[in-house]
Formats: structure tokens, sequence, C-alpha cells
């Protein structure tokens, strides 16, 4: 016979093993976010921030207990970013979150199943990522710039430099095997033709080419530098930045998150922006439950800005239409 107390000591371990029943269920329902970065970035960063808000601001945060979240940076290893993709799909997560351009790739050529959500990349066809028909994976969503916003950014440095058109030597770098970063020196080459510029551009293969090849960049008297939209130049900008203002060469780009880093002036899209475009994308997928209806789209917030330290530096006061950096 039991008695009074170990029939109670049962029900307590009854009670026990309901709870963390419930527990363990109540986890595996959470939705399960796999982020991957293919490099360490602060520009680059900003996307996550801004994808991570806009989940937030719809109901879906750690914080809140509704959301799983693995986080994984490749820290620029092409074989470290395929484990990641692939320890993603062995996790079965729900959606899996692209940035930049190198990481969407990875993910959409691992998983056919899984939706991708990209962010700070080119459009699917400048990923050359396009089938026999010209349509982009059906698991490919989230957010990517076109290339036709660089015309009014690189246009904005002979406005501001030579307003009376003399010719100008702009200074390039660019990334031979990066889809869009070749495509973004082909149509800026046509632009500083039709614009009576002269465009000298240098080919890196990896961030550690880039000071020896900028400081070679500069020995051809270039009276300003523009930042390719181009993964190198994001993770070595500090190294350009730095000889260039040893050189007396203003910075330009067509990226806001190197204008905080001190480039002088951007047209373009705001990386954190980007990637809560994209957030909001996975939020609505979440909330349904499928991706019925729903297709990759164009960034929608470009904005123009200028950091008010390499103005002064270089004596220049910019229009109205330009916001100081935040």
């Amino acid at each position: 016979m039991k008695t009074p107390a170990s029939r109670l000591l049962l029900l307590l371990a009854i009670l026990i093993l309901g709870l963390n029943s419930c527990s363990e269920s109540d986890s595996a329902a959470l939705p399960l976010i796999g982020f991957v970065d293919a490099f360490e970035d602060e520009t680059i960063a900003l996307a996550k921030d801004g994808f991570l808000q806009a989940l937030t601001d719809r109901g879906y945060s750690e914080e809140a207990g509704t959301l799983k979240l693995i986080y994984r940076n490749a820290q620029g290893d092409i074989p470290t970013l395929t484990q990641i993709v692939n320890y993603f799909i062995s996790q079965e997560v729900d959606l899996i979150a692209a940035s930049p351009t190198l990481s969407t790739i990875t993910a959409v050529q691992r998983t056919q199943d899984i939706p991708v959500f990209m962010m700070v990349s080119p459009t699917p066809a400048k990923m050359e990522l396009l089938d026999a028909e010209g349509n982009a994976p059906a698991n490919l969503f989230g957010t990517a710039e076109e290339l036709s916003y660089i015309d009014t950014s690189f246009a904005m440095i002979g406005n501001l430099l030579s307003p009376r058109g003399q010719s100008l030597n702009i200074g390039l770098l660019y990334n031979q095997s990066e889809p869009q970063s070749v495509a973004s020196y082909e149509r800026l080459k046509q632009l500083a033709l039709a614009q009576g510029l002269v465009l000298t551009a240098k080919a890196v293969n990896t961030s550690a080419d880039v000071s020896l090849v900028t400081a070679a960049l500069l020995n051809e008297n270039i009276d300003a530098f523009f930042a390719n939209p181009d993964n190198t130049i994001f993770s070595a900008f500090e190294t350009i930045l730095k000889a260039c203002n040893e050189a007396n060469v203003p910075v330009f780009t067509s990226e806001a998150g190197l204008v905080k880093r001190g480039a002088l002036a951007a047209f373009g899209a705001d990386i954190y922006e980007w990637g809560y475009q994209s957030g909001v994308q996975a939020a609505a997928f979440l909330q349904k439950g499928n991706t019925e209806g729903m297709s990759w789209e164009l960034v929608k917030t470009r904005k123009r800005v200028f950091n008010p330290e390499a103005a002064a530096r270089f004596g220049l006061s910019l229009p109205d239409n330009f916001s100081p950096i935040q």
C-alpha cells in the first residue's frame, strides 16, 4: 500500500515531467531562424540589427521567448560559409537570413526548400542566379539592390568637386570575383565617359591586397576615390580611407554606412533599413506560415548623406538635400 507521502512524491514527479514536456513542446514550436554573415564588418552588421529589429517590432524575439535564433559568421572563409548553411539545413530552420551577397548565393545553392531572405545583395540577375527561363530561385526572398542608383552616386562627385565641369580623375577598386563589383565597374566606365571624367580602376582579389593597390592607385594622381559597392571594400574601408586622407583625396560612396565610417558623402541604401525591410518580409512569412504571394523586393529607402568632419577636412559645403550622417 502506498503511503500518503509516497503518493505525494509520485504526484510531484508526474507534475515535473508534465511541465518539462510542455516546456520542450513549447520550445520546439518556436520559429527557428538561421542568420549568416559572410564576414565581419561594422557596416554590414547594421543589416542584421535592422532585420532583428523588424522581427522584434512584430512580436518575434529571443528576449520575449517567441523566437529561436542561430547566428553564425563565416569570417570571410568560403568553406566555413558552406558548413554554416549546411548546419542550418540540418537543424531544419524555418528560414535562412543571408547577408551579404556570398551568403545569399551559398544559401540558395545549398537548399531549394528553406526560404532564404537576402539583404545587402544585388538582384538575382546580377548574382547570376536566374534559371534558363530567367526566373529567380523560388525560395529566394528579402531585399536586393539594382545598379541604377550608382548613376546619381557617381554624378555627385563632379557636381561637388567640379561644378564648372573640369575633368576629374576618379579612382576605383573592384573585386573581379564579385559579380556586382564587376557590373558596377563596367557601368561606371560608361558613366565616366558620358560625364567627361577619367576613371582609373585597379583590381583587388582580397582585403589583404587593398593597402598596396590603394597606394598604387593614389600614385595615379586621382582627384577623388569612389568606394564601389563591393564586400572587399567594405571589409578594408578604414585602410582605404586612411591612405586617401593622407593623400588629401576625398572618398565618395553609394553606401550610407561608409559615410558614418568617414567617407565624405553618399547617395544610396541605408544598410540598417535594408535589413529592416527584409525582416518585415520574414516576419510576414512567420505570421502566415507560407510564402504564397511573396517575392524578393528592391530596396525602398535611399538617402543623401554626408560626414561633417570629412566635409570640413576638404572645405566642401554640401547642398541642402544632403543630411549629416547620424
